[in-house]
């Protein structure tokens, strides 16, 4: 069975890169916390978060993944996720496991809170993993990066349309191509249920 994500009890995430023979190339090292020493990985099992932490900005490298924030661990509520993430200015990873056992999800530059209007910068990104990965990037068209309410949070847009968009209860979704990030519909349907909702951060 995929799992959304290694138990975190038992393993950390690093990130690393050789500036001098490979600048664009990153490294997925898993670590033991209990024996620290390090595992063997199974490509196909790691394949797609190599090729996610490939993506991520240059100031996430060497840093420790933390989970902020889960639906299964913490209940549905957009307010609690706000909460929990109101005393960092890390930039999130959100990961979205739906109904049909398909994972996507968004990169955001700065951690998501209720805002008056878009916010956020061009590292900003739109994902998928599973069944395949592509990342979609900002296409500077417009600055509709970020957005949250308190009955809902987006994530790019355009002429009424949002790359992402999740409701106030974490379990309704829609995706739409948007101008932000040119993206394809990020679900195998523009509306899907949300199963799991991760949010990670960056320490």
């Amino acid at each position: 069975q995929y799992k959304l994500v290694l138990p975190l009890e038992k393993y950390i995430f690093l990130c690393k890169k050789n500036p001098k023979k490979h600048p664009r190339e990153y490294f997925f090292v898993v670590v033991s916390k209990c024996q620290a020493t390090v595992q063997k990985l199974v490509k196909s099992e790691m394949f797609v978060f190599f090729q996610l932490c490939k993506e991520l900005p240059a100031r996430t490298v060497g840093r420790a993944w933390q989970l902020a924030y889960s639906t299964s661990r913490h209940g549905a509520s957009l307010k609690c996720l706000y909460r929990k993430l109101s005393s960092t200015d890390s930039p999130v990873l959100i990961v979205i496991k739906d109904s049909l056992d398909e994972l996507f999800g968004a990169f955001l530059s700065d951690p998501l809170k209720p805002s008056e209007t878009f916010y956020g910068t061009g590292e900003t990104f739109l994902f998928m993993l599973h069944p395949r990965f592509k990342s979609f990037r900002w296409t500077g068209e417009n600055s509709f990066f970020i957005k949250g309410d308190l009955d809902c949070f987006a994530v790019g847009g355009g002429s009424g349309h949002f790359g992402l968009w999740v409701d106030e209860n974490l379990y309704l979704g829609r995706s739409s191509p948007c101008y932000t990030f040119n993206n394809c519909c990020l679900s195998e349907t523009d509306d899907f249920r949300i199963m799991e909702l991760e949010v990670w951060t960056f320490s």
